[in-house]
């Protein structure tokens, strides 16, 4: 079966210049391409983004993905992670963010999906659009007119999720069918680089970088020159071919259904407590 979408695909992650573990996890084969940000400061949070992206790999080597598909993947990654708070690990968790290849009456989509504040952007006629939307406490302030976009970064809450898989999080992951075009560029990326680096910068260095793998070298590598206070992994897919609808064809319209150096951490009220 042919792919609705074929793409070219570079990814890179870093433990940063201030932390000893990465506790981010990738996996970056069609047809998925995910980012997992372990808790930091938490019990077992890289082994829990491990075990997230590992739940998910068993997906690979499918031409196309469907809701399900991925609704399922999560709710077995989910039980995987609670496992492992039986285990003692009590506070482990982890965001995930990404695309599956899809198709909706044989034309191609991307199915993007979003727990958490890692991010989801795509490149598409040089203009940069963040897909996701964070999970997050800075970014219920700023929906609620409480806090200006422009002094997120600077915020003391920045860090601090509302969703998570784990980390005593019940919070559901969103969902996003968009249709693909032949020069997609998607990004993929933990808060590693996007607290780092503006999105001015990253659109700049994305249409800088032809090849995808040399593209998410930079990106780290920024992220890295303005301090890597964190792990930071990015993956970059590329869309080379698509399948379209052939001229005159009906549409379609239906789809499936704190301080600076602190980490991604769940917010007390939203996770039962947990600190």
């Amino acid at each position: 079966m042919t792919a609705p979408i074929v793409a070219r695909v570079g990814a890179t992650t870093h433990t940063g210049l201030r932390r000893a573990l990465n506790e981010d996890a990738h996996l970056a084969e069609a047809p998925l391409f995910l980012v997992a940000d372990g808790m930091g400061g938490h019990q077992a949070g890289d082994v829990a983004s491990a075990t997230v992206i590992d739940e998910f790999r068993g997906l690979h080597g499918r031409a196309e993905l469907s809701i399900d598909d991925i609704s399922f993947a999560l709710a077995r990654a989910r039980a995987a992670v609670d496992a492992i708070a039986g285990d003692g690990a009590t506070s482990a968790g982890t965001t995930l963010s990404g695309v599956a290849i899809a198709q909706v009456d044989g034309v191609g989509y991307w199915l993007a999906m979003n727990i958490g504040d890692s991010r989801t952007y795509r490149l598409a006629g040089g203009m940069l659009e963040q897909v996701s939307v964070d999970h997050s406490v800075v970014q219920e302030l700023i929906d609620s007119g409480e806090l200006l976009a422009a002094d997120a970064q600077r915020d003391r809450r920045r860090n601090i999720i509302t969703r998570a898989i784990g980390a005593g999080s019940a919070g559901e992951a969103d969902y996003w069918m968009i249709p693909a075009a032949v020069g997609d560029r998607i990004l993929i990326c933990s808060d590693g680089l996007s607290s780092e680096v503006g999105d001015d910068e990253i659109r700049d260095l994305l249409l800088t970088h032809e090849d995808p793998q040399t593209a998410a070298d930079r990106l780290i590598v920024r992220a890295l020159e303005r301090g890597g206070r964190d792990n930071v992994t990015a993956i970059v897919v590329d869309a080379i071919h698509v399948t379209t609808r052939p001229a005159g064809a009906a549409g379609a319209t239906g789809t499936d259904d704190e301080d600076i150096d602190s980490d991604t951490r769940p917010r007390a009220e939203a996770m039962g407590g947990m600190r």
